[in-house]
């Protein structure tokens, strides 16, 4: 049984170096990377020089100079990389690719280690609970990191169009009041709104720049932001009452959704304390007798009954959750 064990570890460290290393070989000699620099060395020269706004424009290609290092590697091995691309990009943080890979294995690896060496759990078990918590563990913090963004975005986005309002209401065309947006507002409202004008410079209309935007964000509120504009360049109107109603609507909203927080605090707090009282029980069990709760680490009845516990606790939470979820 030991040899096995050792076997087991030994497997899960040489698939590791072995992924790592085919990683590394694919990074450096791929042609795809090779061709990327060479185009893109190309644009430098033919649209960077002798531009009046040369550190804008220097600044959107090294950001383009970002994306395309890595990112040919990991689309021969890992599926749907456009869209792990995209949710990396809503976090507002320069993470690539390659940094979500490295949260994945370093999980993995410590959880591992956790459960083989001090909870003394079965290796396979580990092995799989390994890669349970390493690819489940990053996609939680993206996901709270892309929440937390969006959040503070549509707080400070109805200041936003209030300054739009009052640029356009003084004369300015619509660009220039996006252009002092992206100055005066903080992020990640003016970090958002100065990638709409490096577009913009680019050669893209102001159309294409804020619906690349909003799949970025991902966010209603900049949704209808960008469908308000859609539609007055069509129709015309007074784009500066049509922006100042929005703005009401949106404080309305976040307004609405205040309440609804409120009124579902009481069930959120039961649910937490619903599910974190068994986890803190057996905690207590095993710090006061180690011996009678280690049963469910070494008996395969006890570890497929406790594996049954947690996908019951884990259905009844995924219901709490979505009774108490408004969507408005």
């Amino acid at each position: 049984m030991e040899n096995i064990n050792t076997l087991i570890v030994g497997i899960f460290f040489i698939t590791l170096a072995v992924t790592g290393l085919i990683f590394a070989v694919f990074y450096i000699f791929s042609d795809k990377r090779q061709i990327s620099k060479a185009k893109l060395a190309g644009f430098k020269q033919r649209y960077a020089q002798g531009s009046p706004k040369d550190p804008q424009i220097r600044r959107v290609f090294s950001e383009a100079a970002k994306v395309t290092t890595v990112e040919q590697l990991f689309r021969q091995v890992m599926p749907n990389t456009d869209v792990i691309k995209i949710r990396l990009a809503r976090t507002g943080r320069n993470l690539t690719i390659a940094h979500y890979m490295t949260m994945i294995a370093v999980s993995a690896v410590i959880v591992f280690l956790f459960l083989l060496l001090f909870i003394k759990l079965n290796p396979l078990l580990a092995f799989f609970a390994a890669l349970a918590v390493g690819f489940g563990l990053p996609h939680k913090i993206i996901n709270a990191m892309v929440k937390n963004r969006i959040k503070a975005f549509i707080t400070l986005f109805p200041d936003a169009l209030d300054l739009l309002v009052r640029g356009l209401r003084s004369g300015l065309p619509i660009t220039e009041s996006i252009n002092a947006v992206a100055k005066e507002v903080a992020d990640p409202v003016g970090g958002e709104f100065r990638k709409v004008m490096d577009q913009i410079m680019l050669g893209k209309n102001l159309d294409e720049a804020l619906e690349k935007t909003a799949e970025r964000i991902d966010a209603a509120e900049f949704k209808f932001f960008v469908i308000s504009l859609s539609i007055q360049r069509e129709t015309g109107g007074n784009l500066a009452e049509t922006l100042a109603k929005l703005s009401d609507l949106l404080r309305r909203r976040q307004s609405m959704k205040l309440k609804i927080k409120a009124m579902s605090s009481e069930g959120k707090a039961s649910a937490y304390i619903v599910g974190a009282l068994p986890f803190v029980m057996f905690f207590m069990l095993l710090s006061i007798n180690y011996k009678y709760t280690s049963v469910l680490f070494t008996d395969p009845r006890a570890m497929y009954t406790a594996l049954g516990g947690l996908a019951w606790m884990a259905i009844g939470g995924f219901v709490m959750k979505q009774m108490i979820n408004f969507e408005i």
